[in-house]
């Protein structure tokens, strides 16, 4: 299910490890959040690097599932059942049952009050990444583009390449969807993502939200490193390090990418559909 970018770790077959595969470990699991595009499998790689985490990159049953709790085709009862079954197996599937179970899906951004219920003790990292560069990178990819609209290829969580209206598009927005231009959807999905991710998390303690800022890790990346690790309770400097020098490989030049690639015409899309956001985070 997520073999391919699982970090396997090199450690010793425990008694613990092996009394954990059978009873996984779920409690605090941690949910990396953010928009796509916005360094959300950056920061994952990082976090793998921590010997007490178990990370997975978007497990391809729970990345599915979003659609049917967002729409509340799903009751909490079922969806809770589904999620920790999931999580549990793959927890199984690595022998990582005595490790903290960590998630890295954008569509988690979503159903962040069903998580929130299910998991009381998660504690949510959100990546929050300049709109302009997250749709400019993301209008790179063939997801959302036009030109994949008949490529017959479909992305992990179940929708076609392509224009597709997905769940998290306003339905009486879903044709303007559509029909509007690739960077234009790129920066509604950041714009969607974003706002949903802001709005559930708002009323979040602090113990449970760390909201993290993609530029930070390149202006400052040791103290972004230590204030995530601070947050997730991370104090061992032999488990701390790795994740510093993986945070210390952020390349900067992937910052402020659109004043250099965006002309005035794609910024005035960008603009008219997200210009209040972007105030509102201080990227204008």
């Amino acid at each position: 299910m997520d073999r391919e970018k699982y970090h396997t770790k090199q450690r010793p077959l425990t008694l613990n490890r092996v009394w954990s595969t059978l009873f996984p470990n779920l409690s605090r699991p941690v949910f990396l959040i953010g928009a796509a595009r916005s360094g959300t499998t950056f920061l994952g790689d990082c976090l793998a690097e921590v010997p007490e985490l178990s990370y997975h990159f978007e497990p391809i049953a729970t990345k599915a599932a979003a659609r049917y709790v967002y729409e509340g085709l799903w009751n909490q009862a079922k969806a809770e059942w589904f999620y920790r079954t999931v999580y549990a197996w793959l927890m199984r599937l690595h022998a990582d049952g005595d490790l903290r179970f960590v998630e890295k899906t954008p569509r988690n951004c979503c159903i962040i009050p069903f998580l929130s219920e299910a998991f009381p003790d998660a504690q949510f990292i959100h990546i929050i990444r300049d709109g302009r560069d997250a749709a400019l990178s993301l209008s790179k990819k063939p997801w959302l583009a036009k030109s994949a609209a008949d490529s017959g290829k479909y992305e992990p969580g179940g929708y076609p390449y392509g224009p597709y209206a997905q769940f998290w598009v306003e339905p009486a927005r879903r044709k303007e969807f559509e029909t509007t231009s690739d960077l234009r959807r790129c920066i509604w999905a950041w714009q969607r993502f974003t706002e949903e991710a802001i709005a559930d998390t708002r009323d979040l303690p602090s113990d449970k939200l760390l909201e993290v800022r993609y530029e930070s890790f390149g202006s400052d990346p040791t103290g972004e490193a230590d204030r995530i690790l601070n947050f997730l309770g991370i104090e061992d400097t032999n488990s701390r390090q790795p994740f510093k020098a993986a945070v210390s490989a952020f390349n900067p030049r992937l910052t402020e990418q659109w004043k250099r690639q965006l002309n005035e015409q794609q910024l005035a899309e960008i603009y008219e559909e997200s210009e209040e956001l972007l105030r509102q985070l201080h990227y204008l």
